[in-house]
């Protein structure tokens, strides 16, 4: 007999999973010498969080957050920074969306230049991965100890990812279990070639099916 759905946790990766783009990436792009010219010309019509996540996204995790059957938890877990992040979220309205937001620390100094850390401090305990996490976290220790802040637990954990770093871990997911892995990427390729993983699995390109995904999980 199946276990009732009662309460599950939706972990976020956020380039490319929440957001639809390399966020460091793409804001050094634009502010690129050589293309700033066309950025002028732009401003009054683009707005860099415009290109960050997709409508459809933005639906789907606000309709599953408003569902109490069953009750959703959010969680981001991700190796970009913590301004950038924040600064996407308020702009699309889900400042709220996250019980916790496990990314590296970022701030501006006084001079207005964005500094950024590692989540790992180089100079201090590093984590003991064997999996293939880059040395500023380890997503897999990250999301252990998230769930070991929130016991009893869930019923049910969505993973949402692309990157080989998300490879580490979906490993510690269960048979009820499930990691929603972006097409064409990193994750997509371990997966392939490592196996090993105990959840269900869901590809997906587009955030529209991802909205799907997460309508599914409603009763």
């Amino acid at each position: 007999m199946t276990t009732p759905i009662k309460s599950q946790l939706v972990v976020f990766d956020f380039d490319w999973s929440m957001a639809d783009q390399d966020t460091d990436r793409w804001i050094f792009e634009v502010l690129a010498p050589d293309i700033r010219r066309k950025m002028k010309t732009l401003q009054e019509s683009v707005q860099w969080t415009d290109l960050m996540s997709h409508p459809a996204m933005v639906r789907g995790v606000t309709k599953l957050k408003g569902a109490s059957n069953p009750t959703t938890t959010f969680f981001c877990l991700s190796n970009a920074n913590s301004v950038f992040i924040s600064t996407i979220l308020e702009s699309k309205g889900l400042q709220n969306l996250f019980e916790e937001i496990v990314t590296n620390p970022a701030e501006f100094d006084p001079s207005g230049l964005l500094k950024l850390h590692r989540r790992v401090d180089p100079n201090g305990p590093q984590h003991s991965c064997a999996v293939g996490c880059s040395p500023n976290m380890c997503k897999g220790e990250e999301l252990t100890a998230f769930l070991e802040r929130h016991k009893p637990g869930y019923d049910r954990i969505i993973y949402v990812g692309d990157g080989s770093n998300d490879f580490c871990p979906i490993l510690r997911l269960r048979s009820q279990d499930m990691v929603l892995c972006r097409r064409f990427r990193g994750l997509e390729h371990r997966i392939s070639q490592e196996g090993g993983l105990q959840c269900q699995v869901k590809y997906w390109a587009g955030a529209w099916e991802v909205e799907e995904i997460f309508n599914q999980l409603i009763e």
